[in-house]
């Protein structure tokens, strides 16, 4: 398997694609005018408690008031430590926020009210766990946690995880034997996927970083008195290069001079193994146009995704729910119907996979694949489904096909996904998709004129402006309905073309 990290860095924004055998596999942007906040780390103060929703805003020091739920309150830590100790593996952390078993922690009803834990005025330590999405604002944690390159600290936790992708049982509790014996007292950690080979004294020097971290965190929340940053997590390339470039990963290409050597010094001190993997592009073709990224990410803003076969999936999107169609298109099969669909439907789940992971699609997905008479079949279905979806980074609950052939899941969603952020909604149709037909917004028109009509009461001709689509379908195939609305109004009906107007558009005057 040939896997590469193609970074593409320039002054305004910085972009990382994840190529896997040629297939953008995950897509990452850094806006510098839209830094981003997930994985830092402020002095928050609470502006207001909600009982009702057990739930608070706090104050973070930005535009735009963070919320913070009951369950994402740590009470303390002996309450935390428990909730660790329910689960001895945790699985690679993607956001490195919270470890699984501290979600699972949190999705049991607590014991306790958030009017119990904070008040208005309060001051507290929190992170990003959830970026701000549309309309909503940043969600919060006070479970902090700082990930490393082969380590995630957790100051918060006594406890040690191992990610579930070290699968050989000996490596694990050996890397657990060893965290455990260098490890300070009362401080937790999750040993990352990149640590499986790794030594004592890498392990050991990490770690002491991150300590080094968490001591400048405490030093500076001590130290400040309002509400405001205390910690900014990586900038992305180096963040790729400690969250991406992984042993499966052969070589990074980047095409910044001054980020290489960023990206060449942060190796040297933390994995210095990478150094030899590390390219610099220099060629003429921008980079993203040179390895096809840039045809890739243009298509994938598109809702209708072709199969090899001849199928196709439609992606439709909600505030918080994501609808998938899967349909056979030109497929026809060889054999019989149930083969056919069969075929169609795997290879749909498969691809479906990947363009959740590409697109960073979350939230609640509803995917609708091509009913099948043999309910094996559908096993089938959703197992491809469910393993392609192994190698996804971001945590993913699947539940099995319905007799209706739907599958329901969920991914976690923590940053924009790639439609949100290359595209706005439609300033025409204001984000509903669609805009009037020409015909309802003729006859809207002649309602209208009507009530003017009756308001104005002036025995004048009328002039109405409007687009020129709009124009034409008035002269053409509405020009039987003008001619009577002009002998009930008793007044001539001018109609003006123009440019400039959208469709919806239109204006009268006498």
């Amino acid at each position: 398997m040939h896997n590469e990290l193609i970074i593409n860095a320039r002054s305004y924004e910085t972009r990382v694609a994840l190529v896997e055998n040629g297939t953008v596999i995950e897509f990452y942007c850094e806006r510098i005018a839209e830094s981003e906040l997930l994985g830092n780390i402020y002095r928050g103060k609470v502006i207001r408690v909600l009982p009702g929703m057990q739930a608070a805003f706090i104050d973070i020091g930005i535009e735009r008031t963070a919320f913070l739920y009951v369950s994402d309150v740590r009470k303390d830590i002996l309450d935390f430590d428990q909730i660790m100790l329910n689960d001895e593996e945790s699985d690679d952390i993607p956001d490195f926020l919270e470890s699984e078993s501290a979600q699972r922690g949190r999705a049991e009803s607590p014991h306790y009210h958030i009017e119990e834990l904070l008040r208005e005025g309060q001051h507290l330590m929190v992170q990003v766990s959830k970026e701000p999405i549309g309309d909503k604002g940043a969600r919060l944690t006070s479970h902090i946690s700082i990930p490393g390159r082969f380590l995630v600290l957790m100051p918060t936790v006594d406890h040690i995880g191992v990610s579930r992708r070290i699968e050989d049982r000996e490596k694990k509790e050996r890397l657990k034997d060893m965290v455990r014996e260098i490890r300070p007292a009362g401080c937790g950690f999750i040993i990352r996927t990149a640590s499986e080979d790794v030594s004592e004294n890498a392990l050991k020097s990490e770690m002491d970083f991150l300590l080094k971290v968490w001591s400048g965190i405490q030093e500076k929340m001590e130290s400040r008195s309002n509400p405001g940053l205390l910690h900014r997590d990586l900038r992305i390339s180096l963040r790729a290069v400690r969250d991406l470039f992984t042993k499966e990963v052969e070589r990074l290409i980047i095409d910044s001079r001054e980020e290489y050597h960023r990206i060449i010094e942060f190796v040297d001190s933390f994995a210095p193994q990478l150094r030899n993997s590390i390219e610099y592009y220099n060629d003429p073709e921008p980079i993203f146009e040179a390895f096809g990224i840039e045809n890739i990410i243009s298509k994938a803003l598109e809702n209708k995704i072709p199969l090899k076969s001849g199928g196709h999936i439609v992606i439709e999107r909600t505030e918080a729910l994501t609808v998938i169609d899967v349909n056979t298109g030109r497929f026809v099969g060889k054999k019989n119907l149930e083969e056919t669909l069969l075929q169609t439907n795997l290879e749909a789940a498969r691809e479906i996979a990947k363009q959740l992971r590409f697109r960073n699609i979350g939230g609640i997905i509803v995917i609708d694949f091509i009913s099948m008479d043999e309910r094996s079949n559908g096993e089938k279905v959703y197992l491809a489904l469910k393993d392609t979806l192994a190698r996804d980074r971001t945590r993913t609950n699947i539940l099995p096909m319905s007799e209706l052939g739907l599958i329901e899941m969920t991914r976690k969603r923590t940053r924009p996904s790639l439609n949100r952020l290359m595209t706005e909604p439609c300033f025409y149709c204001e984000g509903k998709g669609n805009l009037k037909s020409r015909t309802a917004i003729c006859h809207e028109i002649f309602r209208e004129l009507e009530r003017e009509d009756v308001i104005s009461d002036k025995e004048v001709n009328v002039l109405v402006a409007v687009n020129p689509l709009i124009a034409r379908t008035l002269r053409e195939e509405e020009q039987q309905s003008l001619k009577t609305l002009e002998k009930r109004l008793n007044k001539r009906i001018a109609i003006v073309s123009k440019e400039g107007f959208q469709l919806e558009r239109y204006e009268i005057s006498f």
